[in-house]
């Protein structure tokens, strides 16, 4: 299973075990209960610290279940972890065995402070790369707090269980058997749901934070970008975000991110994090912006957020980004996370063999109906226009593929379904005006961003479509206020560009006050 390079990795790992560990196999005839068996004897063969059962007899199998000897094991597997889930498998064996986490001690503290008995369940696939960051910090969750547990679930190996329960979008989040939340979701966004009084608390402490001299709204390239260059000057500098990497998380493949031949998303989001975090940057994730208010007090800008909470900053770098277009049909939002779709790299293996649609015919259109061709039965991509507007180089590899079809010059105009889960899209043939359906049990939407601004409305001045209107150096039509990235209107959203944006609208802000 484990190649020698991960093998001497993985041991080296091991050695940081402060107390032995217990790994408790339930298997049964299948193959891949052979594969799961060959990995936990090759991870036990590396380090005496860890033990290897096979009497274990839980319900799902195969699984396993990681723990300490003589206890009753919090966190397991359904499912072998590997893809983007070996990390995940490394953390838990880690952290069962007392390595410490990084998370916060604060945040530990009141993870062991959580009253009650919680059982998570966490359906993932393991091209899914949205996945781990919940199984990880579920994990983490059941290591520190002795009422919590929670067992990972690879929904490709458990079809007949994702299909009773509806589940047709990854992550996919059971708490005590009823439904908890679906898609990304940061440890901390997790501890709020279940502890009331959580996010009170963290409203409060972002409060009494004293005013900046810079605060950037958004945790993505462009606000990752400006904190490290504002941080650089030696001022006073937050920044607050929804998820900090915004964006960038749900990018799989980067194949244009100059000085790096390839990586993808998440990775580039913790690179993002970890470069800030170099610096004196207060970061102040899972808070969404409200209101804005410019020079409300003492010449202060304040933002409001939908926390309850407030802070003030003597300048304001709005970089919040896009976020996917939806089609806006009847149906989308009915069965969103219940065939609709917006990630074919999370959500393709939960339709292997099945009919799926693709709508849009860009480059991100097309480059996921290639890659939904390898796992799915068939592709319908459907184009609004007359032809496709991918790079010639994906058309070719599109048409070369037996179980595509392309359908142009169509405009979707419901999503259909039986109540529970997506069936069917019907369409207009926009030559003919044919109203046409397509049975089908999911739909990948995939026509472009738009930007997150509607939070600013009346604030200060948006082009016709809702961007940021900004000069050369990222000035916005209010003193003191500045924007870059993908919620601008500085054209082509790159993520090199709204780097270089993030840049220029620091130093822009630095000015600003200098100036002062």
């Amino acid at each position: 299973m484990l190649d020698a390079n991960i093998k001497t990795q993985l041991a080296a790992y091991l050695q940081k075990l402060q107390r032995p560990i217990e790994l408790v196999a339930s298997l049964n005839s299948d193959e891949s209960a052979r594969e799961m068996l060959a990995l936990l004897q090759e991870i036990a063969a590396l380090s005496e610290q860890v033990s290897l059962r096979e009497d274990g007899n839980a319900a799902r199998k195969p699984s396993f279940a990681v723990g300490l000897a003589g206890e009753e094991a919090r966190i397991s597997f359904a499912g072998i972890p590997m893809g983007h889930e070996f990390t995940s498998l490394v953390l838990a064996l880690l952290h069962v065995g007392g390595h410490p986490p990084k998370a916060d001690a604060s945040v530990i503290e009141g993870i062991r402070a959580i009253p009650g008995k919680f059982h998570f369940e966490t359906f993932i696939s393991l091209s899914c790369h949205n996945c781990p960051d919940v199984v990880q910090a579920l994990n983490l969750m059941a290591v520190s707090n002795p009422g919590i547990s929670h067992q990972m679930i690879d929904g490709a190996l458990f079809q007949d269980e994702v299909s009773a329960r509806q589940i047709m979008g990854v992550p996919t989040v059971f708490l005590n058997g009823e439904q908890f939340g679906q898609g990304r979701m940061a440890l901390e966004e997790i501890i709020t749901k279940i502890d009331s009084g959580a996010a009170q608390r963290a409203a409060e402490k972002i409060s009494a934070r004293e005013p900046f001299d810079v605060l950037i709204v958004g945790g993505g390239p462009a606000g990752a970008a400006a904190a490290i260059y504002a941080a650089r000057k030696g001022i006073r500098t937050g920044v607050v975000s929804e998820r900090f990497g915004g964006q960038v998380l749900d990018t799989l493949a980067i194949e244009n991110f100059v000085s790096v031949k390839a990586t993808d998303g998440p990775k580039l989001a913790v690179a993002l994090e970890e470069h800030v975090k170099e610096y004196d940057v207060d970061i102040m994730d899972l808070q969404r912006a409200e209101a804005l208010l410019p020079q409300a007090v003492d010449g202060l800008t304040e933002l409001r957020l939908a926390s309850g909470a407030t802070l003030r900053s003597k300048t304001v770098i709005l970089a919040t980004g896009a976020r996917w277009r939806e089609i806006n049909v009847p149906g989308e939002k009915e069965y969103r996370g219940h065939g609709v779709a917006y990630c074919p790299h999370c959500d393709g293996p939960l339709f292997k063999g099945k009919r799926v649609a693709v709508i849009g015919g860009g480059n991100s259109g097309v480059e996921a109906a290639i890659d939904l061709a390898g796992i799915v039965g068939h592709v319908t991509l459907l184009e609004f226009e007359a032809s496709l507007r991918a790079d010639a180089v994906l058309q070719k590899k599109l048409f070369s593929l037996g179980n595509i079809d392309v359908i142009t010059e169509a405009l979707t105009s419901e999503v259909a379904g039986d109540g529970q889960k997506v069936d069917g899209l019907l369409y207009t043939d926009r030559a003919s005006g044919e109203k046409r359906r397509v049975d089908l049990a999911g739909i990948f939407v995939q026509i472009g961003l738009l930007p997150n601004s509607e939070w600013l409305k009346g604030t200060l001045e948006l082009s016709r479509h809702g961007e940021i209107e900004i000069d050369a150096r990222c000035a916005t039509s209010l003193p003191g206020v500045f924007a870059a990235g993908d919620v601008t209107t500085v054209p082509y959203k790159q993520i090199v560009i709204a780097m270089g944006e993030g840049t220029k609208a620091a130093l822009t802000a630095f000015d600003y006050l200098i100036r002062s």
